[in-house]
């Protein structure tokens, strides 16, 4: 629904990773006041990487750092940057930078420092603040009239400020708190353990017997770099219907195993699955889900084995939209765009422009997508998984704020990309067919690539 009034707000921006950084432009193209929180010193979120190992892990018992970017050394694209960029900023290769088509993440900072610079970003963030608390003001005026504080400490000064804001929107995506799953004997166990937040290189495991736990991007990921290093790695996932990549992988490696979820841990360094069977390991590492540990919504919003909820259409808490938003919560997407998608419906709604259905409207929207996913067997933890349902999701945004559709170029070069990765899940990033370059050239010409007179150097 559309309106013709159009109102400026105070907002605070939580993160200056991707989701931020386009949240913010986006934002103030509606003409509002925008502040940006960073942690860390500089932009990026995720993708400022640190390889600093100091601090203490997840566990709270052995060395690893407490950073905020989960990003590993080796760790690259899993989609061709084509399709990656945003709308009006393609991703384009630079001389004597990372050219390959699925680059590195120092490629993709630099990408992201690029945009901040073209935009004029920097003048919104406030870099080396941490937030750490953000709450309702007037717990009775929920909806558009809710305000909200938000208390943040400068970590070279330890001076810390509460401000008042109209509206929150969370950018910190799901990345930078880990959650450690709920194992018997996880506290006990008394050999190497880490959360995947936490991992920078496979040097560390030489010759152990390595326990992964979670098949997603990271823990395939990590399984695969593990494989010419470590003794023996076992993949423990919730379910060993995986994808025919990741099975072609594990039938290619002998020291590559998959096994079904941890029962439990013993403190001799036996890994007990709930199959009966059991190894004895060296070393356990989670790539498991994360939480929001600074936000305190009176439990109107909660993280449930990994289902941040309830939202609607995964980015607007019905009982405190518009004030309070997420970006990046979906999983399986093409990130830079559909942050973008989401951020243009966002401030649009924030500036009056257009507005969202009622809050029973909302609520039985989620019912209906929670129903469907139960009666289909998706596990809680695949709530915000989209995969194939991106481009639906992306095309519904883009009807919200009245944007212009995804390019079909984008969707054929991911559809392509699956594909290549169904054949080997090991290569596909380094090989590229003849009929796939011509979709790029296809992609090329489009005005995503020559807008801003942007090219491939």
């Amino acid at each position: 629904m559309v309106s013709e009034k159009v109102q400026s707000k105070s907002i605070c921006v939580i993160g200056a990773g991707a989701s931020g950084l386009v949240g913010a432009r986006e934002l103030r193209k509606e003409g509002h006041h925008v502040v940006v929180l960073e942690q860390n010193h500089d932009i990026g979120g995720q993708w400022l990487y640190d390889p600093k190992v100091e601090g203490e892990d997840p566990l709270g018992k052995n060395t690893f750092p407490k950073v905020h970017s989960s990003v590993y050394a080796s760790l690259r694209l899993m989609s061709p940057r084509e399709i990656m960029g945003f709308t009006d900023f393609p991703f384009v290769t630079k001389k004597e930078r990372d050219r390959r088509r699925f680059p590195g993440h120092k490629e993709v900072f630099l990408y992201l420092n690029d945009f901040c610079e073209w935009f004029g970003l920097r003048d919104m963030i406030r870099f080396n603040t941490r937030v750490e608390h953000v709450g309702m003001i007037d717990y009775a005026k929920l909806g558009s009239d809710l305000r909200w504080i938000v208390r943040s400490r400068d970590s070279k000064s330890e001076k810390v400020v509460e401000e008042v804001f109209d509206a929150v929107i969370v950018a910190t995506g799901h990345y930078s708190c880990p959650k450690l799953p709920s194992i018997k004997g996880i506290d006990s166990w008394r050999r190497k353990q880490m959360h995947s937040h936490t991992y920078r290189v496979p040097e560390l495991f030489q010759n152990e017997v390595v326990v992964v736990v979670g098949n997603s991007y990271s823990g395939t990921d990590i399984s695969m770099e593990l494989v010419d290093v470590a003794k023996e790695i076992y993949l423990s996932a919730k379910s060993l219907d995986v994808t025919e990549g990741l099975s072609k992988v594990i039938s290619k490696h002998e020291n590559l195993h998959l096994r079904p979820q941890i029962e439990s841990l013993s403190e001799d360094g036996r890994v007990l699955f709930i199959d009966g069977s059991s190894i004895i390991a060296d070393s356990v590492i989670y790539c498991t889900g994360y939480s929001f540990p600074f936000l305190d919504t009176k439990g109107m919003v909660v993280v449930d084995d990994g289902r941040v909820g309830p939202l609607f259409e995964h980015t607007f808490p019905p009982s405190l939209a518009p004030s309070l938003s997420f970006i990046g919560i979906p999983q399986k997407i093409l990130g830079f765009p559909f942050y973008e998608s989401q951020a243009k419906w966002i401030a649009q709604l924030l500036s009056g422009k257009t507005t969202l259905p009622s809050w029973h409207e909302m609520m039985q929207s989620i019912t209906e997508l929670y129903h469907s996913q139960e009666e289909a067997g998706v596990p809680k933890h695949h709530t915000h998984v989209l995969g194939r349902d991106f481009f639906e999701y992306a095309r519904k945004y883009g009807d919200y704020s009245g944007s212009p559709q995804l390019e079909e170029w984008r969707k054929d070069l991911c559809f392509s990309m699956i594909r290549n990765s169904l054949v080997n899940l090991e290569t596909y990033r380094d090989v590229w067919e003849d009929g796939d370059e011509e979709m790029l050239q296809m992609a090329y010409q489009s005005p995503h690539f020559t807008q801003f007179g942007l090219h491939n150097e």
